[in-house]
Order: structure tokens, then sequence, then C-alpha cells
């Protein structure tokens, strides 16, 4: 910062485009901090009487998360995660989504966070390498492009197949029994663990892991990027503002020279004056 910070003429935009290239990555870290924990305050909220407040935190996060109920972790009740017909026998005999994630829970199930399982693994795990590779990298080296293809894939092979899953109705598509899977595994684990999304489940390790392996990818292979193209554009800054220094340098050394040769001019003209106002004399 030795040259942005010693011009006393930087703009607004550039000294905050130079403050944020030093501290972005906390910048970072803290707003995904903060998308984090908001969704888990909200079951807080809801047990603690705070309903007015948890309903903003479901509405805000409504618009970034499908919110199924079924697919969600529940606080403050004894299990983490309920069935499809467990939801439905608490709330409504139904398969529509948009009734399905009006289900926040009750007092005897405990509370839904704002957003699903896959959500939460996936953003927690984004600000949690965030303050790993904030610490360790120096250390660590860049991810390469396919490795952050490889670990995003399971992502996209599940997600993928979830969506087309669910165009059969919710709980009647093939990612709600996993028949294909039980028949590769020769029916070898529970029964529980093929069917629905509750936790212990195929899909709810599925959105687990896969949501890690994705946060993974995002913090190894995107924030060394980051890191990259922010320092570009700090060294632009700093360089914009040390031409800037160099010419007004330039400029008071030929001021200096054209005062100094003016000066000369001066002198050798009133030496001439005087020598010949003597001459005349």
């Amino acid at each position: 910062m030795k040259v942005v910070g010693q011009h006393d003429s930087i703009s607004n935009n550039d000294r905050f485009g130079y403050w944020f290239g030093q501290h972005w990555l906390a910048v970072v870290n803290t707003f995904m901090g903060l998308f984090v924990i908001l969704p888990i305050i909200a079951p807080l909220l809801m047990a603690s009487g705070g309903i007015g407040p948890a309903k903003v935190i479901y509405w805000v996060y409504s618009f970034v998360c499908h919110q199924l109920p079924e697919r969600s972790y529940f606080l403050f009740g004894p299990k983490i995660s309920y069935s499809l017909s467990e939801i439905q026998s608490a709330w409504q005999n139904t398969t529509d989504a948009v009734i399905l994630r009006q289900f926040v829970g009750n007092p005897q199930m405990g509370w839904k966070m704002a957003w699903s399982d896959r959500m939460f693994s996936m953003f927690t795990s984004i600000w949690v390498f965030g303050i790993i590779w904030a610490i360790l990298k120096k250390k660590t080296g860049k991810l390469q492009w396919w490795g952050a293809f490889l670990l995003i894939l399971p992502m996209a092979i599940d997600g993928t197949t979830h969506l087309i899953s669910d165009f059969a109705g919710i709980g009647q598509g093939f990612r709600d029994t996993n028949t294909w899977l039980a028949i590769l595994t020769n029916n070898s684990l529970p029964t529980a663990f093929y069917t629905g999304d509750a936790w212990g489940s195929f899909n709810a390790w599925m959105r687990l892991i896969s949501g890690i392996l994705f946060g993974l990818s995002s913090v190894w292979y995107g924030f060394p990027l980051l890191q990259d193209w922010i320092s570009n554009s700090v060294k632009v800054i700093d360089d914009k503002y040390e031409y800037r220094r160099l010419i007004a340098k330039e400029n008071d050394r030929l001021l200096n020279l054209r005062l100094s040769r003016l000066q000369e001019t001066i002198g050798e003209e009133a030496t001439k004056t005087i020598r010949g106002d003597k001459f005349h004399d």
C-alpha cells in the first residue's frame, strides 16, 4: 500500500478496492459464516418463541432453497430428520412441494433449518474450508480444473437424478426407492438405507458427502483464482497511482528545469544590461 497509501488524491472507489484486496478473504468468510448460521438460528428462534424473526429467516431463504422438510435437518426434537410419511402425518397428506415446504416443524418434532440438508453441507463446507484455506493457503497448492470437476461431479449426478426423479412426484420417483442400488448391492443393507431421504439413507448420505466435496472444490479451486484476480486488480490500482506519482515527479523536474533556465536567462540579461550601462558611462 506504499503508493496508494501515500497518495492524497486517491478516489473512494480505489481506496475501497485496495482495502478489499487486502481483506477479501476475511470479508468472504465472515459473509459465509452469517449465511450459514442464520438458517440454524431460525429453529432456535422457533424453539424460544421468536416466531416473527424466525419466519423472516425462513422467508428470505425460501428464495435460495426449496426447504422441503423431508430433505432438511431438524433441531430441538427427537430426530435430526423425518421421512416423507412422518411429515405428511404431522402436516398434510400431500406430495405438493409448495405445501410441504411450508412445514417448519412443531414442538414434538423440533424445528427445521431454513434450508435443506444439501444446502447446509454445501455452504457450511465452503465456510469451514475457507477458514482452513486462510490459515494454510501458503502451504496449499492450486487444485487443477480436472480435480475440481471430479469433486463437483458427485453433486451434479446426485442433483440431476433427484431433479429427474421428482418429475414423477415427490416420494414417487426412482430416487425415492433406489431399487437400482438395492439390485447392485443385492439388498445387503437395511431397507431404510435404500428408501426415502431421512438421516442414514443413501440419499441423505449422498447429499451430505457431495455437498462437502462441492465445498472443498469451490475453495481449493476457486479461492486461489480469486486471490490472483484480486491481487492483479490491486496491482492495477497501485500501478495507476505509481504512474501518476512518476508523472507528477517528472513535471516537477521539468518545471524546476525551466525555472532554472529562466533564472539563468534573467541573470544573463541583467549582466548584459549592467555591462551596457557601464559602456555608455
